[in-house]
């Protein structure tokens, strides 16, 4: 008899999966396609007809739909994806910190052991999220920017995803000073390489905070996030649900605890591990000498957002289980009035698990990342031209990618050694 309830315990959640999807498609437009929020521009014209990733469809089947959790866990915590390998470079930074740099390799770079050490191809850098973890979505877009023709780079924090920590100094949620030298070094080993970054959850704080910073002298040419928390402080302060706070209060106590030795002569680390929010976490590591409040004015992510001057893209989901309701989470006035923002919002997805067909498949927002990239480069070499500024011979990027029975190469196509082609100008935003 028991196994039959069972069954039919079984039956009766697809049932009430089914009636709660049936109720959400009821409220919200029948397309699948993304709504995207953004102020009328040249550049928004031109990325609304010819990014063709954004009309497609942006969600996976109804199952995983409904359970926007799983989609989360399989992204941020499956297995990462085994045709990416890395090689490390650590970086000493002014202050004797380290940081480390993962290039991204495909199978057949991994067996020679070896990378370049300059490089023509466009360069893609990834700010994981700020709990130090290399997740299966960043893994995934790695290996898509590979066969794309980039020459994709993790940046890793101190102390972080194995980076020795050669200093008692830890990165603040928003100080983008070790971001910065790492662009620089970046810069130095790809000279005239075009450089783009993708900020992960509350990764993406941080290259908010760098672009609002730099200004026009980032060096990027665009830059995307994917599932962004855009207010950190409230995010820490209102707590996320419980599943979630705990996961992560054990993955930095576990992460904190392989320098407790040395971090305890300077931090009171028994506030730490006794911690039962990412709050009290927080301000055990970086308000011993400031209050609350004045760590976030120097620390919020959008203190200089008015100063950023290059294109973002942002991508959000409404059923996202880590940040919230979309009205309550997302700065929608900050996207309607910045000609630089864009936001990407689907109604499914979780939170960085846009999926495009079931949980072991590609990722739907990685498509759309490369395409707004790509259009952008496109967007601006026709300005150009229409400008008389381009060169004879600069024709339309492309990027052409062969698949060898020993792995993928890629061959560069693109005019990304002239940078000064790539000069944003304020008509491309008006």
């Amino acid at each position: 008899m028991l196994p039959w309830v069972g069954v039919l315990g079984f039956l009766l959640l697809l049932i009430l999966l089914r009636v709660w999807v049936w109720v959400q498609t009821a409220t919200v437009p029948s397309s699948s396609g993304a709504q995207l929020v953004c102020k009328p521009s040249a550049l928004a014209a031109y990325l609304e007809s010819q990014c063709q990733a954004l009309k497609g469809r942006c969600e996976a089947s109804w199952p995983w739909r409904a359970l926007p959790s799983l989609q989360t866990l399989a992204s941020l915590m499956g297995p990462l994806d085994s045709g990416v390998h890395f090689v490390r470079t650590y970086l000493q930074l002014s202050d004797e910190g380290l940081v480390a740099l993962d290039w991204a390799v495909g199978p057949a770079q991994q067996k020679r052991r070896q990378t370049s050490s300059t490089c023509s191809a466009p360069v893609l850098l990834f700010v994981p999220n700020s709990f130090g973890k290399v997740t299966r979505n960043i893994s995934k877009l790695c290996h898509v920017a590979l066969l794309h023709g980039y020459h994709p780079v993790v940046f890793n924090r101190r102390g972080q995803n194995g980076c020795p920590l050669s200093t008692t100094t830890l990165q603040p949620y928003g100080d983008p000073a070790d971001l910065r030298e790492a662009i620089q070094y970046i810069r130095s080993r790809c000279p005239g390489a075009l450089l783009f970054a993708v900020g992960e959850s509350t990764g993406a704080g941080l290259l908010f905070s760098y672009l609002g910073e730099c200004g026009s002298s980032s060096h990027l040419t665009a830059a995307g996030c994917i599932s962004p928390i855009f207010d950190p402080r409230g995010w820490f302060e209102a707590g996320c649900p419980w599943l979630w706070q705990q996961l992560l209060l054990m993955s930095q106590k576990v992460w904190l605890s392989r320098f407790a030795t040395v971090l305890g002569e300077v931090l009171p680390l028994d506030g730490f591990f006794g911690g039962q929010s990412l709050r009290e976490l927080e301000e055990v590591l970086f308000c011993q000498a400031q209050t609350w409040d004045l760590y976030w004015e120097r620390n919020d992510p959008l203190r200089d957002v008015d100063e950023v001057a290059v294109p973002v893209l942002c991508i959000c989901s409404q059923d996202d289980p880590m940040c919230g309701a979309p009205r309550d989470t997302l700065p929608f006035e900050l996207f309607e009035t910045n000609p630089y923002f864009f936001l990407v919002l689907t109604q499914g997805g979780g939170h960085c698990g846009f999926f495009k067909d079931s949980l072991c498949g590609a990722f739907w927002s990685h498509e759309v990342l490369l395409e707004f990239f790509h259009t952008t480069v496109d967007f601006l070499l026709a300005e150009d031209k229409l400008k008389g500024q381009a060169k004879k011979r600069g024709a339309r990027p492309v990027l052409k990618v062969t698949q060898g029975r020993s792995g993928c190469r890629q061959e560069s196509c693109c005019p990304h050694n002239s940078p000064d082609i790539y000069r944003w100008q304020r008509s491309y935003t008006r």
